[in-house]
């Protein structure tokens, strides 16, 4: 029993001081403050630039073959939620998205649909009035070389691939209101 023990208490230890390691930063969004006009979407009565942020990622585990990144406002009024990027099939090679880097992507690196309809970033844009919404940009490694999806993916089946192939994952969280 004792051995079982050490055993599972070594494997929990293992699993989140990897988890632990991998980060997100971004030169263009602070935890837990409010998004610049900058990242907000440019329509619906928004009139920010809708500019994609920087984003900076290190430490993904051995066996990484590929990233995923998804941005996700949890509080839109959908009943879903509101999904404002997805980017996957990101070599390993790329650690970083520099500022505006939507339609702009290393080579193999694919953008699927946004609840907006379209292919490319989405920036926030909450209904006027309806309080503070969390923006979420995670970052994903994945096991997988690539997922089975193209440009026309929608957001929710890029997050089931994404999720399901998922070695490790960091995460930036921000708001905005109107």
């Amino acid at each position: 029993m004792r051995f079982i023990t050490t055993l599972l208490t070594l494997s929990f230890l293992g699993a989140t001081a990897a988890q632990a390691e991998m980060k997100l930063t971004s030169n263009d969004l602070a935890a837990g403050k409010p998004m610049a006009d900058a990242q907000v979407f440019n329509g619906f009565g928004c009139s920010g630039k809708n500019i994609s942020p920087q984003l900076k990622w290190s430490g993904a585990p051995s066996g990484t073959k590929s990233f995923a990144i998804m941005a996700y406002d949890p509080d839109a009024p959908t009943g879903s939620g509101w999904w404002h990027w997805t980017v996957f099939n990101l070599p390993t090679n790329a650690t970083e998205l520099a500022t505006g880097a939507s339609g702009k992507l290393p080579a193999g690196a694919i953008e699927g649909r946004t609840d907006f309809g379209s292919s490319g970033y989405g920036g926030a844009c909450p209904p006027e009035g309806h309080g503070p919404h969390r923006y979420q940009f995670t970052v994903y490694a994945l096991s997988v070389d690539k997922l089975p999806l193209d440009k026309d993916a929608p957001a929710a089946m890029v997050g089931f691939f994404a999720r399901a192939n998922a070695l490790d994952q960091a995460t930036i969280e921000v708001t905005y209101e109107r």
